[in-house]
This record gives structure tokens, C-alpha cells and sequence, in this order.
């Protein structure tokens, strides 16, 4: 049965990217610590086209995540560190000319604008009506499979607090950021009910996995 997802790395003070950034350091002072563990994972490495990584309970982990996703969200943020409005032209994200998607990605935004479609078969649609919507359109879009909210903090609370969420995945990394984008803030009354599916460690990150009650 499909379902709608999230997983997320999360520094152990509860912060899923540093303070203060900028172009040069998206997700902060610090930020870029709590993807060190994906970034040497063999499936994250052959999900973009590159050789080699290591394998153990991180990649058992990450081929997880990756497999039966049909469709992804995420926030403005994610796609480009971006707030206001389009520019001109308008920004095509961090993710250059053939995004690691391969599949369709609804974008939560307060600014319209055009689909856009990328090599890989990445296409990036703009949703303005909330990520409620979004969710919508990405089941549509998934069929049998998954829809997995890729990010950031704020896309993952609104669809948590909406009662959105089926299975939540966090990473807890082992470091202290201070300060940034706090996960699981604003989850409404009472907040969502969680159920333990799974745990996994390596000595680089701790993974909490759970089912999510309504």
C-alpha cells in the first residue's frame, strides 16, 4: 500500500540545518555534518551515477529510502534558498541541469509559475495552494508508489501538523548545531501520535523510524 513519507537528518539538539545561510553554505554553519553519512552510502552514490561507496546498515537504509518513491515534495527552500518572489530569469534550483529525482516534484511556493521540465525525467511543479495540495497532486502523480516530502523543516511540520504523514524517518547525527531550522515545531493540538517501527545504528548516525498515528 502507498504511502506518504519523510526522512530527514536531524543534528541531536533538533535542527536539520545550521545557522546563518547563504549561497555558499546552504544549510548553514555547520549544516552540511548531517549528510555526511549519506554522501558515502553505495545507493546514494549509484542514484547519481557515481561508483564505489560503502555498504553496512547506513546503506541498507538509504536503497530504503530510495526504492518505491513515485513522487517527491518540498519547499521553496529546498529548491533554491529562495523566499520571494521568481527572479528573472528565474532560478532553476541547486540541483543543476539533470536533477536526482528522475520522477515528478511538487514544490510548495507563494509564487506561481510554469512546470518545469528537466532532463532525467525530473519535472518541477509549482504548487500555490499549500502543501496540503501538494500532497494531493503527488499521490496523484505516485499511482501505487510513494510520496516522500523530501524538505525542508517547514514543508515536514505543515504536512505533520495537516495529518499527512504515514511514516516519519529521522537521522539523528551526533553533533550539536546551536541553532537554524528546527524540526518539529508548530504541530498543532495535540500533535500527531507516533508508533516505533524501527531503529538502526552505525557509528555515524542513529535511525529512528515510526509510524505516525491520527
Amino acid at each position: 500500500m502507498s504511502k506518504v513519507r519523510f526522512d530527514i537528518s536531524v543534528s541531536l539538539d533538533g535542527y536539520v540545518a545550521g545557522p546563518d545561510p547563504d549561497p555558499e553554505a546552504p544549510l548553514g554553519q555547520g549544516g552540511e555534518q548531517l549528510h555526511e553519512w549519506v554522501l558515502v552510502t553505495r545507493s546514494w552514490r549509484e542514484s547519481h551515477g557515481m561508483d564505489g561507496g560503502e555498504t553496512g546498515p547506513d546503506d541498507d537504509v538509504m536503497a530504503e529510502m530510495i526504492a518505491g518513491v513515485g513522487a517527491t515534495v518540498m519547499g521553496r527552500k529546498m529548491f533554491d534558498g529562495g523566499e520571494g518572489p521568481w527572479g528573472d530569469p528565474p532560478s532553476f534550483g541547486w540541483w543543476g541541469e539533470d536533477p536526482p529525482f528522475h520522477r515528478p516534484v511538487f514544490l510548495v511556493t507563494s509564487h506561481p509559475r510554469d512546470t518545469v521540465e528537466m532532463s532525467g525525467g525530473t519535472t518541477f511543479t509549482f504548487v500555490t495552494e499549500g502543501v496540503e495540495a501538494a500532497i494531493e497532486q503527488a499521490k496523484a502523480a505516485a499511482g501505487e508508489q510513494d510520496v516522500h516530502i523530501a524538505g525542508g523543516a517547514s514543508v515536514i511540520n505543515q504536512a505533520l501538523a495537516a495529518g499527512l504523514v504515514d511514516q516519519a524517518e529521522v537521522h539523528v547525527v551526533p553533533v550539536f548545531l546551536g541553532g537554524g531550522a528546527r524540526l518539529f515545531d508548530n504541530l498543532g493540538t495535540p500533535p500527531p501520535g507516533l508508533e516505533i517501527d524501527r531503529v538502526a545504528a552505525s557509528p555515524a548516525v542513529t535511525h529512528l523510524r515510526y509510524r505516525v498515528t491520527r
